[in-house]
């Protein structure tokens, strides 16, 4: 390795690390562990080899010295020919070794980044709602991509390099003290020269390349988001687009800069430390050749000494990098086990039941419910804030009691933000009661397994949300197992058929981000299509027809009253139109059950639900 890669190495370790000051605790280092545990095998083979390549590795230069003694004391030519297949000898060992060093550590390294990886995705999952109401998606991925990679490197790139070049440090000091104690002790007075402006360079371009960072992850916000299909019409309806353009631009331009004296500060640096390595081998060669000339040292040991000199400036310039490298890692490990400490607030029961079979009814009493403060679900890293919003606890619903028995349509209405939502979230566990209790066929909802209430219980919400993936795949989320035959007849009872069949790539056409390639009403018929065919035994229908025209409405209503027949449902509806045959109205405000009866008996009652009907046909009045 030669001065200009060592510097390299030196800029590249120093400026991409993270050095953060916080003590570990030995608890985190046993965490690690348990990670690398089932890797310790490959572990173990991996530092042996770099071992022993870091002892080849010193063995070369005193070879080549031991030729040029050979030549000069005009030995047999036997003797040189048998050093230089040695020295091709271990030039070839190494070069298989270097192979198989470099397999285990891409293979180490990949087994614990798919480890760490799976482990928080699974972790993830299993949050509670208010975990992704709250976190940045950006920041959570980059737990996912970035910080895995930087915890990764610590067995993939700095064990092996701490280990190897301890080694190679010992056995170089080793080799070249004993060849000319005067040389080696230059060598080191000289090393500052070369490790200073290392650290110190390193240090400005790491800043550099941070705030370039920093540039590049807002533009790639900027762009994620006005270039989604709502963000493009937000900034079309009341963006400036030439503030966006300019904003951008700056930003651009600040990054070409940072480039440019990133360039020549690399340049610079690379310059004056190829410099130095001039300078420092022909003092070895200067004094060196002066003591070989008053016979004081073989001229061997000349070549040795100036071979082993980049074997002495290597590792040192990375050791001295190593301290912030094994810190840059662990800051690393230890975001993913932040991510991996927050406690899932839903968790299942050891010896859950599944929900009985048959009809299933649904009971509500005496729900209270607060949604948890942010110290509960979130971190302030994921939100990208100093300090979390603690604001919560504050109870949304009191005392909420209802029945369903099988086969009967519950409906929920009121006020905007009057808690119905908050009601139906609670059927499927999204979120647990504080207090009272959920219940499905007689049986609390904390009681049963997570995949069985999940068969049991069916949801459409009010934002029809799809996948950026075809339509089968989205329809397919509901029923794997589902043939071409059974989405066709959803999609028809969901009046879809004719649409889909329109299509070039028919049930294969992608719907784009969101279902944005479909309209409002399209999206919600399609995610009516994947409640058919998941065939539950609850039905959830949160403002599923919130954008339907009335033409589409009345087709879908048509559809929804088959796939609610005989099944067990509890409908929030804004359209009172559409659950006047409804067996039970509830009416909610502020939290609180204020009504309770079918249309007709809550009509002739003359209160909430009656002003709210009459209001919403007076509106419907004036807009015909």
């Amino acid at each position: 390795m030669d001065m200009e890669t060592t510097a390299w190495m030196s800029l590249y370790h120093v400026t991409n690390a993270q050095d953060d000051k916080r003590p570990f605790s030995v608890a985190t280092f046993r965490r690690i562990w348990a990670f690398a545990r089932p890797h310790r095998v490959r572990l173990t083979q991996y530092l042996t080899l770099s071992v022993v390549v870091a002892v080849l590795a010193v063995v070369t230069p005193v070879l080549a010295g031991r030729i040029v003694d050979a030549i000069v004391n005009g030995s047999a030519y036997r003797v040189v020919l048998t050093l230089a297949v040695v020295i091709a000898g271990i030039a070839i060992v190494e070069a298989g070794l270097g192979l198989v060093t470099r397999w285990l550590s891409a293979s180490i390294g990949e087994d614990l980044i798919l480890d760490l990886r799976t482990t928080v995705f699974d972790h993830v999952q299993r949050m509670p709602i208010a975990f992704f109401t709250r976190t940045r998606t950006g920041a959570l991925v980059s737990r996912l991509n970035n910080d895995v990679i930087g915890a990764q490197r610590a067995f993939s790139d700095t064990l092996s390099s701490v280990v190897g070049n301890l080694v190679t440090l010992a056995l170089t000091l080793a080799v070249m003290i004993s060849l000319s104690w005067q040389i080696t002790l230059l060598a080191l007075v000289l090393l500052p020269v070369f490790v200073v402006p290392a650290r110190r360079m390193g240090s400005r371009l790491a800043r550099l390349e941070r705030e370039a960072a920093n540039h590049n992850a807002t533009m790639s916000t900027q762009m994620t988001e006005r270039f989604s299909a709502p963000g493009a019409t937000l900034v079309k309806l009341f963006g400036r687009p030439a503030h966006e353009s300019s904003e951008f631009a700056a930003r651009a331009r600040r990054v070409r800069d940072i480039g440019v004296r990133t360039a020549m500060v690399q340049t610079v640096f690379l310059t004056a430390l190829t410099l130095v390595s001039a300078l420092a081998l022909a003092v070895v060669y200067g004094l060196g050749g002066f003591y070989a000339l008053r016979g004081e040292l073989d001229p061997g040991s000349v070549v040795a000494l100036a071979l082993l000199l980049t074997r002495l400036y290597a590792p040192l310039t990375a050791l001295a990098s190593a301290r912030v490298e094994v810190m840059s890692a662990l800051v690393s490990f230890e975001r993913v086990f932040e991510v991996l400490d927050l406690k899932p607030l839903i968790t299942e029961k050891p010896g859950a039941r599944s929900v009985p079979d048959g009809p299933v009814s649904v009971e509500f009493e005496n729900v209270r419910f607060a949604y948890p403060s942010a110290d509960k679900v979130s971190l302030a890293s994921l939100e990208e804030v100093a300090v979390l919003d603690n604001r919560g606890g504050v109870e949304v619903l009191h005392d909420v009691s209802f029945r369903a028995e099988p086969g009967q349509v519950v409906a929920l209405v009121g006020s905007s933000g009057a808690g119905k939502s908050t009601i139906a979230s609670l059927l499927p566990r999204l979120y647990d009661v504080d207090s009272g209790a959920v219940r499905l066929s007689g049986v609390d909802v904390r009681d049963l397994t997570a995949d069985s209430v999940r068969d049991v219980l069916g949801m459409v919400t009010q934002d029809g949300h799809l996948f950026h993936e075809s339509i089968r795949s989205n329809l397919l989320l509901a029923q794997p197992g589902a043939t071409d035959d059974e989405l066709w007849e959803v999609l028809g009872r969901a009046r879809l058929a004719d649409l889909v069949a329109s299509l070039p790539d028919g049930l294969d056409t992608v719907v784009g981000e969101r279902g944005y390639r479909l309209s409002g009403g399209e999206r919600q018929r399609l995610t009516i299509a994947r409640l058919l065919l998941a065939r539950p035994r609850v039905v959830i229908l949160d403002e599923a027809t919130a954008h339907l025209d009335s033409t589409s409405e009345a087709a879908v209503q048509a559809a929804l009253g088959e796939a609610l027949a005989g099944r067990t449902a509890v409908v929030i509806a804004h359209r009172l139109s559409t659950i006047r045959a409804a067996d039970l109205i509830l009416v909610v405000e502020d939290g609180r059950v204020v009504e309770r009866g079918t249309h007709t008996e809550l009509l002739a009652a003359g209160g909430r639900y009656e002003e709210l009907y009459r209001t919403q046909f007076a509106e419907e009045a004036r807009t015909q």
